[in-house]
This record gives C-alpha cells, structure tokens and sequence, in this order.
C-alpha cells in the first residue's frame, strides 16, 4: 500500500462572498417589494374606513332630507307587492 492514499484532513472550502453592490434590478425588486407591501398595509385600513365613511355619509344624507335606510327598504317592499 501507498501512503498517497491518506493524504490528511480535508480543507474547508472558501464560503463564497456577498457581493460588495447590490445590482439596479435587485435594488428594484426591493423597492417594488416594499411598495406592494406597503400599498397591501394601506389597503387593510382605508378599506375599511372607506365602507364605513359610505354608510356614515349614506346615514348623513338620509337624514338630512328626513328619510332612514329602512324606510326605504319598506317602500321598496311594498312597491314590490303591489306589482
């Protein structure tokens, strides 16, 4: 036997490095990832006061000419079974 068989330890290889620059498509990428996180985030709270500034706004106006959503769900209804 030879002794080229055990030839010692094996050596760590090199980890390879991040580069130094972030390249202009990765830089955005980054920002239309953020600018879709961020428009999802501002989604999930205007909706909502959206829909509710609506009903408030409906309520409002109702009001003012002296009326209510549920009068006018009862004269709907009753337009319905006269028909």
């Amino acid at each position: 036997m030879t002794s080229e068989i055990h030839e010692g330890p094996l050596q760590a290889s090199r980890t390879l490095d991040a580069p130094a620059k972030v390249s202009w498509r990765e830089k955005r990428y980054q920002r239309r990832r953020r600018r879709v996180w961020f428009e999802e985030i501002l989604g999930w709270i205007l909706v909502p006061v959206i829909i509710l500034g609506c009903y408030w706004f409906l309520e409002v106006g109702l009001n003012a000419l002296g009326t209510s959503p549920a009068a006018i769900m009862e004269g709907i209804e009753a337009i319905i079974a006269t028909l």
